[in-house]
């Protein structure tokens, strides 16, 4: 059945625009320290309770949890229930803007709240596109502590030609001046980021699916995995204030057992960051930017 993306289909979507929803976790150290074996950090093995959480790991905090009967097939949670029912069959993380307002500590108690902040059609080079932005407002008993919009985007199952290809979108001239060692998230990498955030995207653990349904040419990293990485590095090689603000942009999909680095350079307003992620083929999949706090 084609997918009815008529404007006034497209119109009806605004409706959904202001709905919200709350959840809750807890920041354990558990948590913490399989999400620091996950990514090798450097950062130590164990973490007591008190003891700030890094900052950009809050995003594999408040996982949508449904159950199994109310997955779709790409095992995403099933659309109209939260997230609008877009008439688009694939949707992809494209990027978020993060503030940090106060740090969260290990243990902490936390509430989420979820708001469908816009719904904006486009057109795009394969067909019609969808962005959904949801704002996330995360805090505890200390009060607000981020603030993020995340950027999730709706297309046809048709991947456009070299979309899916690991040849594809060179990077642009980038001058880096600090850069991490080779990273290669393999499928036990990238099946435990997804365990840690009860992602069941099938695109991430099963081959067939990713290549035979999805049309990429393997197992797709996740995109929030991507971040980490980054941000990880911008704590190895910069060191100094805690991060103020961290914007990131997907442009392009990261696959399992390719190469990449992350290169950093200081931005052009004082105290900021230029970052990417680039594979060892030349290709940049990921392009962000932090602002440090005041010293």
């Amino acid at each position: 059945m084609t997918p009815d993306t008529t404007p006034a289909a497209l119109e009806d979507l605004q409706a959904w625009v202001g709905r919200s929803e709350t959840s809750t976790d807890v920041v354990t150290p558990q948590l913490a320290e399989r999400l620091s074996a996950t990514l090798e950090s450097a950062r130590g093995a164990t973490f007591a309770r008190g003891s700030e959480f890094p900052q950009m790991w809050y995003s594999v905090l408040f996982p949508r949890v449904v159950p199994r009967s109310q997955l779709g097939r790409d095992g995403h949670p099933a659309l109209g229930d939260f997230l609008p029912p877009v008439p688009l069959p694939k949707r992809m993380f494209a990027g978020k803007r993060i503030q940090f307002v106060a740090p969260i500590r290990v243990g902490d108690e936390l509430e989420r709240v979820s708001t469908i902040a816009s719904i904006t059609p486009k057109e795009g080079s394969s067909g019609p596109l969808v962005f959904v932005t949801v704002r996330h407002t995360i805090g505890g008993a200390a009060g607000t502590a981020v603030i993020e919009e995340q950027d999730v985007v709706y297309r046809n199952s048709t991947l456009g030609k070299g979309s899916g290809s690991a040849k594809a979108a060179t990077a642009p001239a980038f001058e880096a001046q600090r850069r991490s060692d080779p990273i290669v998230a393999d499928a036990v990498m990238i099946f435990r980021y997804s365990a840690l955030c009860f992602n069941g995207h099938r695109i991430h653990y099963d081959f067939p699916y990713a290549t035979q349904v999805e049309g990429y040419p393997g197992l797709v990293v996740n995109g929030g995995l991507s971040a980490l990485c980054a941000t990880e590095h911008l704590h190895q090689a910069w060191g100094g204030p805690r991060l103020a603000r961290v914007t990131t942009r997907n442009t392009a999909p990261l696959f399992e057992g390719d190469p990449f680095r992350i290169e950093s350079r200081t931005g052009d307003e004082p105290g900021t960051i230029e970052f990417r992620v680039v594979t060892e083929a030349g290709k940049t999949t990921l392009q962000g930017s932090a602002q440090r706090e005041a010293a």
